[in-house]
């Protein structure tokens, strides 16, 4: 029961999923893995292609889905989201709050002070709206489970990087606190680290002009090393969680690389310590 294994034999059947950007990358494999596992899925992105294309695939596996095209920012389109999906699938079970972008890069005193904060808006307001929109069902009927996707950059400084590594941070401490709100509420929430996987900033850092001891240059020796991974890896992880195995774990920050059944074993010993959270040391 590791981050890294396989899902085939879980079985999600009767779950209803909402993936956000899924229409591509690591959000599609998440789809994908769920819809094969068995659940039924709302695809959220922006773009309608790629939207269509995730829903045709799952489609062609002989999984449920369904598009529904929002931007994850905007309060409205996620309230209507839910409700197609609870009307057209049934109850949400599972929202999986996966869309995010990385900002500029370069010097905070040289980014657009616009762009910045939108950085901040989809990678903090999305997960924050989707968790929202879904938990008041989730709680009425004492069952839920809640998974955002962050990242490694959330637990400290990304010179060059810093909306998207603040965004994450931000998104780690968003998933802990609700955590502690909806335990008694039988809900648990997930913040996960994909790894290091091809997405398209990775692209884009790797492909900019930047100065080797910046991201690109961090990346392109990444890329070399060959320290990547398949977006599968998080897509197992997501299934995994999804199936309620790691339920005691509700609140920590999981990666890909963990050995879930592991750290399962030592619920209590990380509940209490607080483990696997953002902390002061001193």
């Amino acid at each position: 029961m590791s981050g890294n294994g396989t899902q085939q034999d879980i079985d999600l059947a009767g779950q209803v999923a909402i993936v956000t950007g899924g229409g591509r990358g690591i959000g599609r494999a998440m789809a994908l893995a769920l819809a094969e596992a068995g659940a039924a899925v709302g695809v959220v992105a922006r773009t309608a292609d790629q939207l269509a294309e995730t829903v045709a695939l799952i489609k062609e596996a002989g999984g449920h889905a369904v598009a529904c095209p929002a931007d994850v920012t905007d309060r409205a389109a996620i309230e209507r989201v839910v409700t197609q999906v609870e009307e057209q699938l049934g109850p949400v079970d599972l929202m999986v709050n996966n869309a995010g972008v990385g900002g500029q890069i370069g010097p905070m005193w040289e980014n657009d002070p616009d762009r910045w904060w939108h950085c901040i808006d989809v990678n903090l307001r999305g997960p924050f709206l989707c968790s929202r929109a879904v938990l008041p069902g989730m709680i009425a009927r004492r069952r839920g489970r809640i998974i955002t996707t962050a990242s490694g950059a959330g637990l400290g400084p990304w010179p060059y990087v810093a909306a998207y590594a603040i965004g994450k941070c931000a998104a780690i401490r968003f998933s802990e606190n609700l955590a502690a709100e909806t335990r008694e509420h039988s809900v648990s929430v997930f913040v996960i680290h994909p790894g290091f996987v091809r997405t398209d900033m990775v692209a884009d850092a790797v492909e900019s002009p930047d100065d080797e001891e910046w991201l690109g240059g961090l990346f392109r020796k990444s890329l070399a090393d060959g320290h990547d991974v398949p977006p599968e890896r998080a897509a197992d992880l997501v299934v995994l969680l999804a199936s309620g195995q790691a339920d005691a774990l509700s609140g920590c920050f999981i990666t890909v690389d963990d050995d879930v059944a592991e750290l399962v074993s030592r619920a209590e010993e990380i509940q209490q310590d607080a483990l696997y959270r953002l902390r002061l040391r001193t």
